[in-house]
C-alpha cells in the first residue's frame, strides 16, 4: 500500500512541476493514465487469500426505490440532517468523527421510499486510503445521487476538496459520460478520428495513453473536444456518473448577502438542519435529481391504487421494466397492457412491452389465458 501511495505522490508532484502546453501534453497524458491505474489498484487491490478486498464498502442492505449518500467533512451536520429528514437516530455531537459507521434511514416521499445513508465524515486524502475514506467512497459509488453537505461558513473550500476525493475514486458529479467511441481490435494499430478540432488530444498523446494500458490496436472516434482524462475514463470503464446536490447547512450562521451569493451557484440548496429551514426544498431537489417515474397499478375491474406506486428510473421506464419490477415471471404471461396517462393519445390505449411510460401513468396488465 505504501509503495502505491508513494508512486501516486511522485506522479502528482511531477504533474504539478510540469508546465501545461502543447509540448508537454503527451507527457501529461501518460502521467494521468499511470495515475488512473494506480488509483484503481488502490480502490480494489488484488486480494491474496484470507483478507477481504480493501475496497469494500460498508455492509448496508439496499432498500427502497433509490439510494442517496450524505457525504461531507466531519461536523457539518450530516447526522442532524438525517435525523430530521428520516427520524432515524444517528449520534450527534459537536466534536469531529461522531459517526464511525454507515447509518441508513428511509424517507417516504411522493409514494417512493428513498434510502438515505449517513456516511462517516470524509477527510482530505480519503481517495489515498486515509481515514475510512475508501469504505466511504466505495459505498458512495452504490448510490443513485450524492448529497454533499457543506458548512455555510466555508462551503467553497470544502466543496473543492470533496470533489477532488470523489473524482479520484472515479465518481463523476453532474457530468455526462464522454461522447467518444473506443473499440479494441485485433490488428491495424491505433486509428484516431475526430469530427471536431482537437485542442487537447493528438495521435501521439492517444497512442501514449493506450500503450500505458497495453492497447496497441483500437479505433477511437471523438465527437467533441475531449481531454486526456475523458479518454482515460472511457478506457478504464469503471467510472460512475451521478447527479449531485450541494446542501449548504448552517445558513442561520451567515448574512443575507452571503446567502444571496450562494444562491447563484448551480446544484445548491441552502438549509439549516438544526432549525429545520428549507428541508422541504431539499426533498424537492432530491426528487428532481433522482428523476424517478411513478406508475400506478390498476387491477382488472377495480380503481387504480394511488397509494403505492411502482417506482421506475426515468432511464428504464418501459412496460417491460414495469413488469420486471413487480415480478420477474410476469412477462411470461404478458399479452398487452392498457395505459391511461400522458404517454398515450387515447385513454386507455393498448400497448406492447416496448412502450415508454411517463410519470403518474396508470397501467393494467392483461395476461394470456
Amino acid at each position: 500500500m505504501a509503495t502505491i501511495m508513494q508512486k501516486i505522490k511522485d506522479i502528482e508532484d511531477e504533474m504539478a512541476r510540469t508546465q501545461k502546453n502543447k509540448a508537454t501534453a503527451h507527457h501529461l497524458g501518460l502521467l494521468k493514465a499511470k495515475l488512473a491505474k494506480l488509483r484503481r489498484d488502490l480502490l480494489a487491490p488484488p486480494s491474496k487469500g484470507g483478507g477481504g478486498a480493501a475496497g469494500e464498502g460498508f455492509d448496508v442492505t439496499k432498500s427502497g426505490d433509490a439510494r442517496v449518500g450524505l457525504v461531507g467533512f466531519p461536523s457539518v451536520g450530516k447526522s442532524t440532517l438525517l435525523n430530521k429528514l428520516t427520524g432515524t437516530f444517528s449520534e450527534v455531537a459537536s466534536y469531529e468523527f461522531t459517526t464511525l459507521t454507515c447509518i441508513p434511514g428511509v424517507i417516504g416521499y411522493r409514494g417512493a421510499k428513498i434510502q438515505l445513508l449517513d456516511l462517516p465524515g470524509i477527510i482530505e486524502g480519503a481517495k489515498d486510503g486515509k481515514g475510512r475514506g475508501r469504505q466511504v467512497i466505495s459505498t458512495a459509488r452504490t448510490c443513485n445521487c450524492i448529497l454533499i453537505v457543506l458548512d455555510a461558513i466555508k462551503p467553497i473550500t470544502h466543496k473543492r476538496l470533496i470533489e477532488k476525493e470523489l473524482e479520484g475514486f472515479g465518481i463523476r458529479l453532474n457530468k455526462e459520460p464522454p461522447n467518444l467511441t473506443f473499440r479494441k481490435k485485433d490488428k491495424g494499430g491505433i486509428n484516431f478520428t475526430s469530427t471536431v478540432t482537437n485542442t487537447n488530444l493528438d495521435l501521439e498523446t492517444v497512442k501514449a495513453i493506450c500503450s500505458e494500458y497495453r492497447i496497441h490496436n483500437a479505433d477511437i472516434s471523438l465527437r467533441y473536444d475531449a481531454t486526456a482524462d475523458d479518454l482515460i475514463d472511457v478506457i478504464e470503464g469503471s467510472r460512475i456518473y451521478m447527479p449531485c446536490i450541494y446542501a449548504v447547512n448552517k445558513i442561520d450562521q451567515i448574512t443575507l448577502e452571503e446567502l444571496e451569493i450562494l444562491d447563484k451557484l448551480p446544484h445548491y440548496c441552502p438549509v439549516s438542519a438544526h432549525l429545520e429551514w428549507n428541508l422541504d426544498g431539499l426533498l424537492e431537489k432530491i426528487w428532481e435529481y433522482l428523476d424517478l417515474t411513478r406508475i400506478y397499478t390498476k387491477p382488472k375491474g377495480m380503481n387504480p391504487d394511488y397509494e403505492d406506486p411502482v417506482i421506475l428510473s426515468s432511464k428504464r421506464r418501459t412496460v417491460e421494466d414495469f413488469c420486471n419490477r413487480i415480478h420477474k415471471d410476469m412477462l411470461k404471461q404478458f399479452k398487452y397492457a392498457l395505459v391511461w396517462g400522458s404517454s398515450v393519445k387515447h385513454k386507455p390505449q393498448r400497448v406492447g412491452k416496448e412502450h415508454e411510460l411517463e410519470d403518474e401513468d396508470v397501467v393494467q396488465i392483461i395476461k394470456k389465458i
